[in-house]
């Protein structure tokens, strides 16, 4: 089996090379190429022998199926040779494009509102192929990506040593070279990673999934909750601030009469003074089969301006890609339906 590229660092390529008779140098070229210019065919490498990118994998997955949102959207599903599946989006705005990307093939989190977890816990990405979903992304798009966001299927801090080495591999100056001030690394709420990645040399942004003020309710919608109390994960958020002197993000999912109430509002502004951090509110993307829905606009609207006059740092984030099946997992699911219905979509844009 060859080796893969995105796993290695340019120091190991270019020890990889130099084993295989290369000179060194090589390295720096291939890696030019690829993570720069976004090249990962050996042939369009002018400068580099066919030969010896030959000896190497860059891309291990394929497009199975491909969405395009009118709001310029970009999510792909793809496939591994083992047959496992994953979701990545790209995010165009006017100053950055960001890409949402995957550590698992699924989610043992089995959050209650979430495509991803209907289908149960999947297996670990390695951060070769949590890095290529930006290459692909940026095949299809032709844009340079400014910032990426670990929020795609899976839990991060779950797959933890592949998301560190992916993080590192996207702040490299000698790869991507992406600002770690535009990473950010989302997550459930597991402690004991939180403060393990506050001793990374990474100063990255930390999301933190409340989506529930409460212990209990945040066990109805999240049930690993039950291991993590709320008190205990703001410690841990505390400690990656206090450590890293990034303000953390409190991202919480807004869903109609679940956790969109005037007391909600106030008991996450509770919590939100005890750390320094902003909230984040999301409109529930509604997923086909579960019983949940969004709030109306007017409901997010007065949540956001309760949570301000509590004084709390808080923005409404713009749902994009709606038209798409933009909530996490569901292009899986729909692209796994039609193919049991004979109806493979292949590589092509899946219609919605």
């Amino acid at each position: 089996m060859k080796p893969c590229l995105l796993d290695m660092t340019v120091r190991q390529l270019r020890e990889h090379l130099t084993q295989a008779g290369q000179p060194g140098f090589r390295a720096d070229q291939i890696a030019d190429w690829v993570y720069r210019k976004g090249v990962v065919e050996g042939a369009s490498m002018s400068n580099v022998p066919s030969a010896v990118v030959e000896t190497l994998d860059i891309l291990t997955s394929r497009i199975v199926a491909r969405a395009g949102s009118a709001d310029g959207t970009i999510k792909l599903l793809l496939e591994f040779p083992d047959s496992q599946r994953i979701e990545t989006v790209l995010i165009p705005e006017s100053r950055r494009t960001t890409v949402c990307l995957s550590t698992q093939t699924g989610c043992g989190v089995g959050c209650s509102f979430c495509a991803t977890a209907r289908s149960g816990p999947g297996e670990n990405l390695r951060s070769g192929e949590i890095l290529e979903q930006i290459l692909q992304l940026r095949q299809v798009s032709h844009k340079r990506i400014t910032n990426v966001v670990f929020m795609g299927m899976g839990e991060p801090l779950a797959n933890y040593d592949a998301t560190v080495s992916a993080v590192r591999a996207i702040i490299d100056p000698a790869r991507f070279g992406i600002s770690a001030r535009n990473v950010v690394v989302s997550t459930v709420g597991l402690p004991k990673q939180i403060r393990r990645l506050a001793r990374e040399d990474i100063p990255i942004t930390l999301a933190v999934s409340i989506h529930a003020p409460t212990d209990e309710l945040r066990r109805e919608l999240i049930p690993p909750a039950d291991k993590y109390p709320l008190k205990e994960v703001i410690s841990a958020a505390q400690v990656f601030f206090q450590a890293r002197r990034r303000e953390v993000t409190l991202e919480y999912v807004l869903i109609g009469g679940v956790n969109d109430s005037d007391a909600c509002a106030d008991d996450l502004a509770g919590l939100a003074k005890g750390l320094r951090c902003s909230v984040n509110l999301i409109a529930y993307n509604p997923v086909e089969s579960l019983p949940y829905q969004p709030p109306s606009a007017g409901r997010v609207r007065h949540f956001y301006q309760r949570l301000k006059g509590a004084k709390i740092n808080a923005q409404i984030r713009r749902p994009r890609g709606l038209d798409i099946l933009a909530a996490c997992g569901q292009l899986r699911r729909r692209t796994e339906e039609l193919s049991q219905a004979d109806q493979t979509p292949g590589d092509r844009p899946l219609k919605t």
